[in-house]
């Protein structure tokens, strides 16, 4: 009987321990991550493995003195998140530009959605143009070459211009930075 109540007691203290650091630490790890392009769902799984490997610290070692429990969990949280991103593959196709900037992957983070959309309202030619020079990273000579442009001036300030559209898409709709976070 006895050993019954000590059980029920040490599971309280231990749900007690896990709420209290799941409301210290996972708005911050969930930012993070966020911050990162993963999703909410991605920041929920790597802040459990994250608590789960604290707790085990906590228990192996009765003499770790972690200062702030908030920020070793964002750590571990931190070394979790770049393991599991080193894991994936980190290639994308561009073939198709503004194919792809109406038909996103599920899987693809929001903000990635966002940007492409916007970019795709400058036109077909701009998106080519500008995943050339960005992604492709050619050099404007080059650039100017493939899109027949009389020389890299004229080539630069096409570009300019390709992301004069966007920017004034962005203000039309009265964006700022924090809306391609989420």
């Amino acid at each position: 009987m006895m050993t019954q109540k000590y059980l029920e007691q040490a599971g309280k203290a231990r749900e007690t321990f896990f709420l209290r650091l799941y409301q210290k630490a996972f708005p911050i790890t969930a930012k993070y991550i966020s911050q990162r392009g993963g999703t909410f769902d991605e920041a929920k799984d790597i802040f459990q493995d994250a608590l789960v490997l604290y707790y085990e610290k906590v228990l192996t070692e009765k003499d770790a003195h972690i200062q702030n429990e908030q920020i070793y969990i964002l750590g571990i949280a931190k070394h979790l998140w770049l393991k599991k991103c080193r894991s994936k593959p980190q290639t994308t196709e561009l073939d198709h530009p503004a194919a792809e900037a109406v038909a996103v992957e599920e899987d693809e983070a929001p903000a990635a959605h966002k940007l492409l959309q916007f970019l795709a309202t400058a036109g077909e030619k701009c998106m080519e143009m500008l995943r050339a020079f960005y992604y492709d990273k050619l050099p404007l000579s080059e650039i100017a070459q493939n899109f027949g442009y009389s020389g890299i001036r004229s080539a630069t300030v096409q570009k300019y211009k390709c992301i004069e559209k966007v920017r004034d898409t962005v203000k039309e709709k009265s964006l700022s930075y924090e809306d391609f976070l989420a």
